[in-house]
């Protein structure tokens, strides 16, 4: 891996922790490829990208080669090779990982080529070869929305990104905190997409500023994208006590104030863990998130209970090795049983053992009865993970199809719903998944679009 920040001095600040790779050790690095005949990195990639090809041409310094390679697959190489869960994606499955000598840094060489190309100005704006009529309208400028948006400006459609924030970008911009995805990253990508005239229209509500109905009369195809921000709510006794606050609440403040912006509720303190004892809770990678903007925040302790062991949680293990750097405890088989205090003061916490497993093969958390203690808090963060908001009532169409989880109900690949010209992806499709997701899933829609609008324009020209 490139060079890590020390602890004590990443803690001051949100800038990314890891340091760039010089040429030489991304090319030695790149040259460890093994160039497997059946190279399960790819495979286990959602995009597929074609990870052996670009590490050659990396190891043998052709590098702008290695970025197009690159970029063929993803539309934001960059972003992914900061923030995808390698370790449990293309580096976890490395046939050298396997064999035990250390997997390729797979991520960090993407990411280095890919900064390479914006130094060298390598990176296009998606101008197409020639103009099309027909518009799309996107629904939610994330991940998923964003690479739709690349692919169709690039064969020429017209498209309009509708989002609730001042800023596009979704999670990438207000969730993910700058320590794993510095800010500008994410801007400039958004920046060459207005200059290859996608439309934004920020601060746009649907259902409130717009209606649904109106936004699928002004286009030739809508492509939902809106993500999963319903966070999952705590029981028990003082579950609506104050200090206790959600996730996505307590990361958008906080990456708002990185933008500069006034945030009255990182200065009245209510989301802000300076000086505070807090607790998190959830063992997902939006709850490492909050555990490690805490420690930035200045907090006196940093505590995360997870109702599983380490080897069952679902966030990234080199996550929790950072996290535990910089100063977390983590409290495994532990689980709210209830809060102490009109103002928070303190998480009952009962604790856990595992049990027999489950359908899904995983063990079952229970109870050890009678093993309830008391942990300190002033700052209580739910991590419990998103579900969907009732789109089809918010937005006033019923025939927009959900499944029983409340996820938009799309076809496999193509996105199409069950409206004629409305497709959707993404976490508002998978439920709450990976941003790698997001983007396959944004591009493989984008694909259905265009093949769908040339179908119909060439009915109406016979």
């Amino acid at each position: 891996m490139p060079e890590k920040r020390d602890a004590e001095t990443r803690n001051r600040d949100f800038d990314e922790i890891y340091a760039e790779y010089a040429a030489e050790k991304a090319a030695e690095q790149a040259g460890r490829c093994s160039q497997c005949g059946v190279p399960y990195c790819q495979s286990h990639c959602p995009l597929h990208n074609n990870i052996p090809d670009w590490l050659r041409l990396t190891a043998e310094g052709r590098l702008r080669e290695a970025y197009e390679i690159s970029q063929a697959t993803n539309t934001f190489p960059e972003i992914c090779g900061r923030i995808c869960p390698q370790d449990r994606l293309c580096e976890g499955n490395c046939v050298i990982e396997q064999s035990g000598h250390g997997t390729v840094t797979i991520g960090s060489v993407e990411k280095y080529i890919t900064d390479r190309a914006w130094e060298e100005g390598w990176v296009g704006v998606p101008t197409p070869r020639e103009e099309r009529a027909e518009s799309v309208g996107i629904i939610g400028a994330g991940p998923g929305g964003l690479a739709a948006a690349d692919m169709l400006r690039q064969a020429g459609v017209q498209v309009t990104v509708y989002d609730r924030y001042d800023r596009a970008g979704g999670l990438l911009t207000y969730g993910i905190p700058g320590f794993k995805l510095e800010k500008p990253v994410v801007m400039r990508r958004i920046e060459q997409l207005e200059k290859g005239g996608v439309t934004f229209v920020l601060n746009c509500t649907v259902g409130e500023d717009m209606s649904f109905a109106e936004i699928r009369g002004k286009h030739d195809a809508v492509l939902i994208a809106t993500g999963v921000y319903k966070s999952r709510d705590l029981g028990g006794p003082g579950a609506g006590a104050k200090g206790i606050v959600k996730a996505l609440d307590y990361l958008t403040a906080s990456n708002r104030a990185s933008f500069g912006d006034t945030v009255p509720e990182i200065e009245s303190g209510e989301l802000n863990a300076q000086g505070k004892r807090v607790v998190v809770i959830g063992g997902g990678d939006t709850a490492m998130d909050c555990v490690r903007t805490a420690i930035r925040q200045g907090a006196e302790s940093v505590k995360c209970l997870y109702r599983r062991d380490r080897a069952n949680m679902p966030g990234s293990q080199r996550e929790v090795q950072n996290a535990e750097e910089e100063g977390a405890v983590f409290e495994w088989l532990s689980a709210p049983k209830g809060f102490a205090g009109d103002s928070v003061s303190a998480v009952k916490v009962q604790k856990m053992r595992l049990g027999a497993p489950d359908a899904t093969g995983r063990q079952v958390p229970e109870e050890i009865e009678g093993a309830i203690e008391d942990m300190e808090a002033e700052l209580v963060i739910k991590a419990l993970g998103f579900e969907p908001e009732e789109l089809p009532t918010l937005w006033g169409e019923p025939g927009l199809d959900v499944t029983r989880w409340g996820t938009i109900r799309a076809e496999y690949q193509t996105g199409r719903t069950s409206l004629e010209g409305v497709y959707a992806v993404g976490d508002i499709v998978r439920g709450a998944s990976l941003v790698v997701w997001a983007i396959r899933d944004g591009r493989d829609a984008a694909q259905a679009i265009l093949e769908d609008l040339s179908a119909a324009r060439a009915v109406a020209a016979e």
